[in-house]
């Protein structure tokens, strides 16, 4: 399940089969392409299995504009070098014969990884010894980052994402509501999505109103974090995650936050209830881990939630993009924030508890 939030920028996006024999010829030791087959398509890029004579790779083509650029792509790849260099499951991008790790052809960027065998895993599949497993890895990546980074320019980041960032406005979200609503109505053939979409949007528009008064102040200033931590952008193998893909979003939040986002991911049950015992295994161990306190873990508790009762995305995509491909994510996200405005005191204490 990708993160909450995610901005509105058109996901569909069409792009033709990679140059293999351009892109190959750029790797004097990566052999002849045998086969390259897509593997689980994300919603912004492309990822595919690539079999040369000479081993497997994963190759990534990436189509995301904000992301998409020369020097974005080569800043990220720097930080997953040094990352990999401290010790953190990571898989670096390999270089080319001229030492490059971005190819760009046919204005297109193009990255050659080493492939690694692996499965993503729900939070669903994790023990409790697991679970504190993954609130240390994400700690050490936050600690980690730090070393290698250096503190945050004002402009790092993404636009969205910057430090003292402020939380959304009910009365900008009650004005979206009304237009998500208004496209709802007007579908000539309703099915159980649009039923389900016009309930919860007037179920959330009751809520905001009650809660309005407790929106959150702006984020602190923040560090640098991954961005978009969540089960399809970790690998294990067994009970040992082995590999952190996708750092697109690597950039400047509060991490404490990140913290919270990635277990409302990982932890969401189907009927949209958090697994509070994990959550709380994950949160202890991410706070030693990181030397996050309970306030600063509580505070960002606030702030996701506030998000997500604040958070449309997966319907934006559906009425005003007409793009289909965020429908699964849309029951659990959206009953997740009308349990957790239930269950609020419960969520945090398992937080900062």
């Amino acid at each position: 399940m990708p993160r909450s939030s995610a901005p509105l920028a058109s996901p569909r996006t069409t792009s033709p089969a990679p140059p293999l024999g351009a892109l190959l010829r750029r790797y004097g030791d990566a052999g002849e392409a045998l086969s390259c087959e897509p593997v689980a398509q994300g919603l912004l890029n492309r990822g595919y299995r690539l079999s040369t004579t000479r081993g497997r790779y994963f190759l990534k083509q990436h189509l995301d504009a904000r992301t998409a650029d020369r020097d974005t792509i080569t800043r990220q790849h720097r930080a997953t070098l040094r990352l990999h260099a401290l010790g953190l499951p990571v898989a670096p991008p390999l270089p080319d014969a001229r030492g490059r790790t971005v190819a760009v052809i046919g204005g297109r960027c193009y990255a050659l990884h080493p492939w690694v065998e692996g499965r993503h895993r729900e939070g669903a599949e994790l023990s409790a010894a697991g679970s504190r497993r993954l609130g240390t890895l994400l700690g050490h990546v936050h600690t980690c980052l730090e070393r290698v980074m250096g503190s945050p320019s004002p402009d790092a980041g993404h636009e969205s994402a910057r430090p003292g960032h402020e939380s959304a406005r009910p009365e900008d979200t009650l004005r979206l509501i009304e237009e998500l609503l208004r496209l709802v109505r007007a579908r000539r053939r309703r099915d159980g999505f649009d039923e389900l979409a016009e309930h919860r949007l007037r179920e959330r528009r009751v809520l905001l109103d009650r809660h309005a008064h407790r929106r959150p102040p702006a984020a602190p200033a923040g560090g640098w974090v991954h961005g978009d931590f969540h089960p399809f952008n970790l690998l294990y193998r067994g009970a040992e995650p082995v590999a952190i893909i996708d750092w697109d979003r690597l950039g400047v939040r509060p991490r404490a936050e990140e913290a919270v986002r990635a277990a409302a991911i990982f932890f969401v049950r189907p009927c949209g209830e958090l697994a509070l015992d994990k959550v709380r295994a994950y949160a202890r161990a991410y706070r030693r881990a990181a030397g996050v306190d309970r306030a600063e873990l509580a505070a960002a508790v606030d702030r996701v939630w506030w998000e997500r009762l604040n958070d449309f995305w997966t319907l934006r995509w559906r009425y005003q993009l007409h793009d289909r491909r965020a429908d699964p994510l849309f029951p659990a996200v959206s009953a997740l924030a009308v349990w957790w405005t239930r269950e609020y005191e419960a969520v945090r204490d398992a937080f900062a508890g």
